[in-house]
């Protein structure tokens, strides 16, 4: 089986449309980023070197430093796929990544997207 596409994709070149789908909303890029290192575990100064550095989704994901244990609660629908259901892990963590930024542009209080 081939790998998707988008493991191959830089993550900046997806990030400003995070920051689009957010701002659009009324939201910031400074949510954005406190979403993204809630996740990954990068700290603000460590994800701006991985979008400088036009990491791929694959490393951005593998080199993160510590995947949130509370990931597992992100569950719904993005993208007409439910995130619970994904098989592959690398996906998973793809698709949990774009249902936090569409909860956080569809106006959910900050501490309901990071689950706490």
């Amino acid at each position: 089986m081939t790998a998707h596409r988008i493991f191959a994709m830089p993550f900046a070149s997806v990030y400003p449309a995070y920051v689009n789908k957010a701002e659009r909303k009324g939201r910031t890029k400074a949510e954005v980023d406190r979403v993204i290192c809630w996740l990954t575990g990068y700290d603000q100064p460590s994800l701006e070197r991985q979008i400088d550095q036009k990491t791929d989704f694959q490393s951005f994901f593998a080199h993160a430093p510590a995947f949130h244990p509370n990931s597992s609660l992100i569950t719904g629908v993005v993208c007409g796929v439910r995130v619970e259901s994904v098989e592959d892990p690398l996906m998973k963590k793809v698709r949990q990544l774009d249902k936090l930024v569409d909860e956080l542009a569809k106006g959910k209080p900050m501490h309901k997207v990071l689950r706490q």
